[in-house]
């Protein structure tokens, strides 16, 4: 369990190599910069919110012009390309496509400007396509909508909102003018919503008529061809024709770009790449000539910054040790531990003059994820699937690639745990024995008969072994506890706060397994000495505790009701060791949901139904088992690390290292050291 001692570094270096520097500190990603302010009028502070701005909107318009491009030429990806991570570029490479990066942020504004020209021929093709919708009732009609007449005549050209025929008309036009004759009624289109009409009636009578229409419900048409609908309509048919053509050859237009499409990709990153090395300018201090970078870097990558600073820029670099409460914090651990480091991470990370307690909590994590999940077969799954996963896909994000790895894990001591308790696809391998070959399954330790016990037909022992490992976390915690206080030089505190609980918890334990009622739970009964042994040893614990646990009150009263206080913290320590017995029930979870499985795929009998049913439920239900309580193992599996153990002696609040790296989507920079 190791942080890595943090310096802080100041660099000095001419302005003209600001950029250079800047650059070859973001690829490298060892430094975290913080904002520098000189008291000097020789030195200002810049002001890149325009360049920010500008690069900000550079990378959206590659992100655009992409999303363009994979809707209309698909990149094909495979099932698991998320778990690819970003391609890794070499700098030459890099260098050679920042060569390109104008003509492709050209090819990036001439696929926008097609889409555009998409966008807005569909915007007219739909206008037509109303208008075609407006005009198709009016089809039989041989003369323009626009028409009112002749000299001699008035024409009304409109429609009623509900079905009607020309008698109709005529007779409700009869009713209201009845001095008017000569109207003439001509259905042009009728359905159940509308009634399209053509009616024609001398001049004289033309207000007469029009007052008359009105009011019996017609209205004029909202679109009028100037006309006659048919030939309005091919009119429109090769509006949308010529729409159709140039949808169709900007579609072209973009495809044939298809080739760009990782460029654009880089093109994005590169500018999201600019806009962060812009935002960090803010941070640095500048004169007419010189500039001034100041931060945090991990000690064991500051030789080789420093000198890679000084020989290839001519920089002068300080180098000094962090001793400021806003240190960052780094974690380095070994290969075993280092997968767990994302639970503690999403918890708190450690105060800096705290111990890491990554080591210490990944050997208990492994071990309680496996006795909730314990089955051989669903261990070999998991850690099959992840170890296939990181041999595969070398260049994974280092996240993802650390929860693999920590599932790895999971997944060996998950088959660990699953032969130990004779858990293999539950009892898979004796039912298939006895269902389809009518014989004995062979007793193979592990995979049919357990190599310790079986938690389904001996769950009282499972649960002192629960609580066996939950005392045994908890004392963990608490050895933590004393050793950040050894490394503080607080050792009185030490016996205070630690081994008064060991005495006063272990003390306990001790004289309860002295009695009777014990024997029928545990197994065992100590002899009736250990019963004086663990009450001294209670006695004692309890009363440092209730003499120091106030000790920073230096009034009595007050230090004895802390203390006394302090002292009820034991019913704390009963709740979490009666939390482990989740350890039981998660385990038992598992081998009887899997048994249960096994035992309805049997019931069709060894036929070749019964073959095909076993199979599709033991596919589906012990794959439904292993999502569902592999869900439930790491979750609880947090809360023991959480609650319990971490409520013992951790405090956390630390800050994470933030280095002014790559922040990128798809391509990283490989740094040629």
């Amino acid at each position: 369990m190791a942080m890595l001692k943090m310096q802080r570094i100041n660099v000095y270096a001419l302005l003209e190599y600001c950029k250079d520097i800047l650059e070859l500190l973001q690829r490298r990603g060892v430094m975290e910069i913080e904002n520098v302010n000189i008291e000097d009028s020789v030195f200002y502070k810049g002001d890149t919110s325009i360049y920010q701005a500008q690069y900000a909107r550079n990378a959206a318009t590659a992100t655009e012009a992409r999303e363009i491009l994979g809707r209309y030429a698909p990149q094909k990806k495979g099932l698991l390309s998320s778990f690819k991570g970003r391609e890794r570029l070499t700098k030459d490479e890099y260098d050679a496509l920042v060569d390109e990066s104008q003509d492709i942020l050209r090819i990036a504004y001439d696929i926008i400007s097609y889409q555009k020209n998409i966008d807005m021929n569909l915007a007219e093709k739909v206008k037509y396509e109303a208008q075609l919708e407006a005009v198709a009732p009016w089809l039989s009609l041989d003369v323009p909508m626009s028409f009112t007449g002749t000299s001699g005549t008035r024409a009304f050209i409109g429609k009623f909102s509900a079905r009607k025929t020309s008698t109709d008309i005529v007779t409700e036009l009869a009713e209201l003018i009845p001095e008017v004759e000569g109207i003439d009624v001509e259905i042009i289109h009728s359905d159940e919503n509308q009634t399209c009409v053509f009616v024609l009636t001398c001049t004289k009578d033309a207000e007469a008529v029009s007052d008359a229409l009105r009011r019996i419900g017609f209205e004029y048409p909202s679109y009028v061809c100037k006309v006659v609908p048919k030939e309005r309509e091919k009119e429109i048919n090769r509006h949308i024709n010529n729409r159709d053509g140039r949808i169709l050859e900007n579609e072209k237009n973009i495809k044939a770009l298809e080739k760009y499409y990782q460029k654009l990709e880089f093109l994005e990153d590169y500018f999201v790449m600019k806009a962060d090395r812009y935002a960090v300018y803010d941070d640095i201090t500048t004169s007419n000539h010189t500039f001034v970078l100041s931060g945090y870097i991990p000690e064991p990558d500051a030789p080789d910054l420093k000198k890679t600073l000084e020989e290839q820029y001519g920089a002068e670099v300080e180098l000094e040790e962090a001793t400021n409460a806003d240190a960052p914090v780094k974690l380095k651990n070994n290969k075993f531990a280092e997968p767990v480091e994302g639970v503690l991470a999403s918890y708190s990370y450690p105060d800096r003059h705290e111990a890491d307690p990554t080591s210490v909590m990944a050997i208990f994590y492994y071990i309680f994820f496996g006795m909730m999940f314990s089955d051989a077969g669903y261990g070999i799954v998991m850690a099959l699937a992840c170890g296939i996963m990181l041999l595969k896909f070398k260049n994974m994000e280092a996240g993802l690639k650390r929860s693999m790895k920590m599932f790895f894990w999971c997944g060996v001591s998950t088959t660990f745990w699953g032969l130990m308790f004779g858990s293999f696809f539950g009892d898979a391998v004796s039912v298939i024995s006895n269902t389809f070959f009518h014989t004995p399954p062979p007793n193979i330790p592990g995979l049919v008969v357990p190599i310790w016990f079986n938690p389904v037909t001996d769950p009282m022992q499972m649960l002192m072994f629960s609580f066996l490992f939950g005392i045994i976390h908890l004392f963990a915690g608490l050895a933590i506890m004393a050793y950040n206080d050894i490394r503080h030089k607080e050792y009185m505190a030490v016996i205070y706060d630690v081994i008064s609980w060991y005495l006063l918890v272990g003390g306990a334990i001790l004289a309860l397994l002295t009695m009777d009622m014990m024997g029928d739970i545990a197994g065992f009964v100590l002899p009736p000495v250990f019963m004086k042994i663990g009450g001294i040893m209670a006695a004692v614990g309890a009363a440092i505790i209730l003499l120091f646990a106030g000790r920073e009150s230096k009034n009595p009263v007050k230090r004895l009701l802390k203390g006394a206080y302090g002292l009820y913290g034991a019913t704390g320590y009963l709740s979490d060791i009666l939390s482990y017995s989740r350890l039981l029930a998660l385990g038992l979870a598992t081998g009887v949901i899997a048994q249960v499985f096994n035992q309805i795929g049997s019931m069709m009998g060894d036929g070749v139904i019964g073959v095909i049913l076993f199979t599709l439920i033991f596919l589906i239900g012990h794959g439904l088992n292993i999502g569902i309580n592999a869900l439930g193992a790491y979750v609880h599996t947090n809360r023991l690390q959480f609650v319990e153990f971490f409520g013992k002696f951790y405090k956390g609040g630390g800050r994470e290292f933030k280095p002014f790296q790559i922040n990128t989507k798809h391509y990283t920079v490989k740094e040629d050291k």
